[in-house]
This record gives C-alpha cells, structure tokens and sequence, in this order.
C-alpha cells in the first residue's frame, strides 16, 4: 500500500484549522472572563516547558518549513512576535494559505527525498516519508495538543471534539 504524502499533509491543515478554533475559544474566554490574554499566552504546564505562544509558533514553524523542504520551495518566513490571540491566529492562517499554495505535484514522489537538518547541534537525516511521519507531524501534534492542555488547564471549556474537529 501506498501513502500519499499530500493527503499526510492536507491532515496537517486540518489540525491547524481546528488549532485555530481552540485559540479563538480561549479568546473567547479571556475576553469573558475579563482576564488578560497575555496571562494565557505566556502561561505553561510546567516552568521548564514553552508558553502557549511559543507552542503556536512552533506548529507554524515546524508545518511551513517542513511541507517546504518537501516540496523543495523556500518557506514564508514569520518574526516570532505575536502577543494576542488574534496575532497567533493571523500566524496560523498565513501558515495554512502557504501549505495550501503547494499541489500535489510537489509533495508526492518525495517519499525518498533526502532531507538533512539541523537541530541544535545535532545534523539529522530522513527520507521524505520517515521526515514527515516520524518528525514533522509528530511535533505538530505534540504542540497542539500541549497548547490545547494550556488553555484547558487554565479553565478554557475544551473537549475532545474540539481537537479533532467535526467530522
């Protein structure tokens, strides 16, 4: 059995589509509750971890460069400044409309596609398949679900559905 590695992708732009609903949900209830948003933007599960804004910029970071080194294109790139929901919001459809900007074309046929990175000090190197299933949507997930958690833990009203989406 064949994957196709645009439909891998195309999964990414949905969970950052329902990312974007979770954030406008937290919005929501700063706004309501009359708590200042910065108070959930810097907020953490643990003082070691990133805040919630830097779990957002590294799910834009990490689709929009990635899907980029696929396709072999240069990714947009974003100043990590955002201070309101709105901004990490903005973030994360700029990163959606450049995904969506790629054909298929560019994405399949890159299952043997060598990609070399490096992360900190350490140079890593995939195939195309194993990069995509085995770092890049694993780190999406794991940041939208620790941004989730955030706003959960800090009294956002968010269920399963609300990261899975609606079918």
């Amino acid at each position: 059995m064949t994957i196709s590695m645009f439909a891998v992708v195309s999964s990414l732009v949905r969970s950052m589509q329902n990312l974007v609903h979770i954030l406008e949900k937290g919005a929501a209830h700063s706004e309501a509750k009359q708590i200042d948003q910065s108070i959930f933007l810097q907020s953490r599960l643990y003082p070691d971890m990133f805040p919630l804004v830097k779990q957002v910029q590294i799910v834009s970071d990490v689709s929009r460069r990635g899907v980029a080194r696929l396709a072999g294109v240069e990714a947009p790139a974003m100043e990590d400044k955002e201070t309101t929901f709105a901004e990490l919001i903005d973030r994360i459809k700029r990163t959606i409309v450049f995904i969506e900007s790629l054909t298929p074309e560019q994405i399949n046929g890159t299952e043997e596609k060598e990609i070399t990175m490096t992360v900190r000090d350490m140079t890593l190197k995939f195939s195309g398949i194993n990069y995509l299933l085995g770092f890049v949507v694993p780190n999406v997930y794991f940041h939208i679900t620790t941004a989730y958690d955030i706003l959960r833990h800090n009294g956002v009203e968010l269920g399963k559905i609300d990261f899975l989406g609606k079918p």
